[in-house]
């Protein structure tokens, strides 16, 4: 084998072996002690404006209140959140709109069945909810 045949051999083993280390590098990088993911893991992802159109307090539980959200289905989606210590007056969320994770597997909690996930923000003992600045109709998914 000629010492050209013998290096153009070896360029598409160097190439992939780089290509599995920019791949182990991207894997090992974090942000808020998360695993980094792909563009394509994060589409996944069903975001989607609901406007929160009832809530009761979840009997025996401290910290969950029930939400009816309106994403734009046959019916509303029972959202089981553990958000009560943050509201004086639950009541005041009716009407707020907010991004609900809609594609996360429903959970039992309390005996009620959750079907997704309302979004916020926790800084210490700051909670803020996620309010778009405009009205959009329910169901506007979040991109």
């Amino acid at each position: 084998m000629t010492e050209e045949h013998a290096q153009s051999a070896t360029e598409p083993e160097v190439a992939t072996t780089e290509a599995v280390t920019e791949q182990n590098t991207s894997q090992e990088r974090t942000t808020a002690g998360k695993p980094m993911i792909s563009y394509d893991t994060f589409a996944q992802l069903d975001i989607a404006v609901g406007t929160i159109v009832s809530v009761e307090v979840v009997e025996g539980a401290d910290k969950l209140l029930r939400l009816e959200v309106d994403v734009q289905e046959e019916k509303p989606r029972q959202i089981i959140s553990g958000i009560r210590e943050y509201f004086e007056d639950p009541q005041f969320l009716v009407g707020k709109q907010c991004p609900f994770l809609l594609n996360l597997e429903p959970r039992v909690i309390r005996g009620y069945e959750s079907q997704g996930m309302i979004l916020a923000a926790l800084c210490d003992e700051t909670f803020a909810l996620l309010i778009p600045h405009n009205d959009l109709p329910a169901g506007t998914r979040v991109q």
